[in-house]
């Protein structure tokens, strides 16, 4: 597959540049210093999370890079994408699914400050073969040197792209208002700009699409698929409570993308650079699709646990922490009759 010798022009660089941005800055929005408290108020979803993000998500990449035997720069993408943090996307789809959006935020900030750590350790272990493998392809073409990944600039790409989420978190302390005009409209503008760059690309290199190979879709597409399932059934397996397997699941399956953007513009240079970010743009258009999906899914079904949540809730709202609600023999399901709401309130648990 031969890849333009320029994928995206400047101005796209500057769009994205712009775009990541406003999105980092949108999650800024989104954070007070008492979601980072909740972080340690609720180890076990966090915890959780940690094992789903760190540990599954970049098992599952180089499990489909080594099946699907990727080229070595898609495969090193798909593992980088693999171990990124979540973003305000899973915040938005946790909401809408009837997920609990507490946990989604407090995954999202534990997560995007670890990443710092993981994702060097993770692309350092991961991607050895891949990238002795580009190493001999460049030697073959008369290159001296070896490919190695860029373990320092990726780190200072993370810590640049949390500067505006600090930003943000300073004007939700500054002006609350603001902070969630920004919040709504970060998710949005990624959605528009990612399709922008579908469609530029299609007008500018359309060939692309028909000379990109199926396995990199069946890659970029069975990487977030895989992160709902695994999220979903390992968090039930463990005993998370419904509104938190569904906020796991879809914290698992959707990656931050345009911080892959941003790792690989400030990171990797050509001729790699082009088709990590290709299946990077790729993976952020497909997510999109299959998160809507899973969420109208999660929406439908957790409807009556949600309203039981809701219920008791309120209950204790207005009749004091220590209320506890009462259901008729045979309302509740199983897995909600020990505790209906759902761990949030420990008045509850029987």
């Amino acid at each position: 597959m031969e890849f333009p010798s320029q994928l995206l022009y400047a101005q796209d660089q500057i769009l994205l540049a712009l775009m990541i941005f406003i999105i980092m800055l949108g999650m800024g929005a989104s954070l007070t210093v008492d979601d980072f408290r909740a972080v340690a108020r609720s180890p076990k979803g966090v915890l959780t999370g940690f094992l789903s993000q760190f540990g599954l998500m970049p098992l599952i990449a180089l499990g489909l890079a080594i099946i699907l035997k990727l080229h070595p720069a898609f495969a090193i993408s798909l593992i980088l994408i693999g171990c990124l943090p979540g973003g305000t996307t899973s915040n938005m789809f946790t909401y809408f699914s009837r997920g609990s959006v507490a946990l989604s935020i407090s995954m999202t900030t534990a997560s995007t400050v670890m990443a710092l750590f993981m994702m060097p350790i993770i692309l350092s272990l991961y991607t050895v073969e891949f990238t002795s493998q580009l190493t001999a392809d460049m030697r073959a073409g008369g290159a001296e040197t070896e490919f190695v990944i860029p373990t320092g600039n990726i780190i200072s790409s993370l810590v640049l792209v949390l500067v505006p989420v600090i930003m943000g978190m300073i004007l939700r302390k500054k002006s609350p208002g603001w902070a969630k005009t920004m919040e709504d409209t970060a998710g949005f503008l990624a959605v528009i700009v990612i399709l922008y760059l579908i469609l530029t690309a299609f007008v500018r290199h359309g060939g692309l699409f028909l000379q990109t190979p199926v396995t990199v879709y069946i890659a970029t597409i069975g990487l977030g698929m895989a992160g709902f399932f695994f999220g979903y059934w390992f968090s039930r397996l463990i005993g998370m409570k419904p509104i938190f397997q569904r906020a796991i699941s879809l914290e698992t399956g959707i990656q931050n993308g345009p911080v892959s953007f941003a790792i690989i513009l400030l990171s990797f240079n050509e001729p790699v650079q082009s088709q990590m970010l290709w299946l990077a743009i790729l993976y952020s258009t497909f997510i999109v699709m299959t998160s809507s999906g899973i969420t109208m899914y999660f929406r439908k079904h957790g409807k009556f646990d949600w309203d039981i949540y809701k219920n008791t809730q309120i209950h204790n709202r207005l009749f004091g922490n220590d209320f506890v609600t009462k259901y008729p023999p045979g309302f509740l399901p199983a897995r909600l009759i020990n505790d209906p709401s759902q761990g949030t309130q420990p008045a509850q648990k029987r």
